[in-house]
């Protein structure tokens, strides 16, 4: 498995007992989806390992309590503290409407109620309070703040998103 087909799901944060139970810190606002996961693949050195899920539950808000076949005690739970963990981008549910993955919207084209075609998705920086659409128009950059205020429509079947920026915004990329 690559690493691009995947999303990340966690950090192994802690060890919950000597058993080889460890706690993984979620990024996710709905932690209860990974409750159930079968297997998942942790990232060692360069590599996604797979590791079976023998048993799992929630511990406190955002860890996950997680048993691995064949980590049976400290010493290989120690092996894999801070690593991160992933899942193919085939086991995220599909989102419906004007809400979508990151990863889904690349290549998809903008355009905005008053400006018209802005460009097309060339990635998402999520680095800031408000994460930025990244928009290439004929090699000059877009940055529009992905607020739900914004989006009006996201269309999956012809690749599209319809954004209402704020006046001038757009103008103050492409003005020279």
């Amino acid at each position: 498995m690559r690493k691009k087909d995947c999303f990340y799901v966690g950090t192994i944060v802690n060890k919950f007992s000597f058993k080889g139970e460890l706690l993984v810190k979620l990024d996710t606002d709905e932690p209860e989806l990974f409750t159930q996961m079968e297997s998942v693949f942790i990232e060692i050195g360069k590599n996604l390992v797979p590791f079976f899920v023998v048993s799992s539950q929630l511990h406190k808000s955002l860890l996950l309590r997680v048993k691995f076949e064949d980590v049976d005690d400290e010493a290989t739970a120690d092996s894999l503290m801070k690593h991160d963990l992933y899942l193919p981008l085939t086991a995220l549910p599909p989102l419906e409407g004007n809400k979508f993955y990151f990863h889904e919207i690349i290549g998809f084209t903008v355009t905005d109620v008053s400006y018209g075609p802005v460009g097309i998705i060339t990635g998402v920086n999520d680095t800031t309070s408000q994460a930025l659409f990244e928009i290439d128009r004929d090699g000059v950059q877009v940055l529009i703040p992905m607020n739900d205020d914004f989006i009006k429509e996201v269309n999956r079947d012809i690749k599209t998103i319809t954004v209402d920026a704020p006046d001038g915004l757009i103008d103050l990329y492409l003005s020279e």
